[in-house]
């Protein structure tokens, strides 16, 4: 062994040109940023979604629809899934942590229980809301409903 066939560690050394370190090492004098402008300085930052002084695609698309602040988003529950939920788990009563677990909602959601399906179980059923077919539903087959 002699220095002529010393070799460094395999993955030691970059192959890389360093880049504003001369004009000998090929990479230097505007070091690949070009001549002028924003982009050849320190520091700059383009903002989001610029387009080069083109109007931008957000500016560009028109804004439509409506969004009341008062809304309130519920996840609906049919009561069709309340039934297939209770004779699968053998659960006598039904509220959000229970849904929760089930992964049936989410931790924050708000849930409104749905009258599409028929329901056979006599049931307690809490949640945020409900609509007025599925409250009869459950009370007509003897059970209850506890608004949150």
């Amino acid at each position: 062994m002699n220095l002529s066939n010393i070799t460094p560690a395999a993955g030691s050394n970059k192959d890389d040109k360093r880049i504003g370190r001369g004009p000998g090492s090929g990479k230097g004098g505007t070091s690949t940023r070009g001549h002028k402008g924003a982009k050849s300085r320190s520091g700059y930052k383009r903002k989001i979604g610029f387009e080069g002084g083109q109007m931008p695609l957000q500016r560009r698309l028109p804004k439509f629809g409506f969004h009341p602040l008062t809304h309130t988003e519920y996840k609906g529950i049919n009561i069709s899934t309340l039934q297939s939920l209770a004779e699968s788990k053998g659960f006598e009563k039904i509220d959000v942590p229970t849904l929760i677990q089930c992964g049936m909602i989410r931790k924050n959601q708000l849930v409104k229980i749905l009258g599409n399906g028929e329901l056979t179980i006599k049931l307690e059923v809490t949640a945020h809301a409900f609509s007025k077919s599925a409250e009869a539903a459950i009370t007509a087959v003897g059970g209850s409903v506890i608004k949150l």
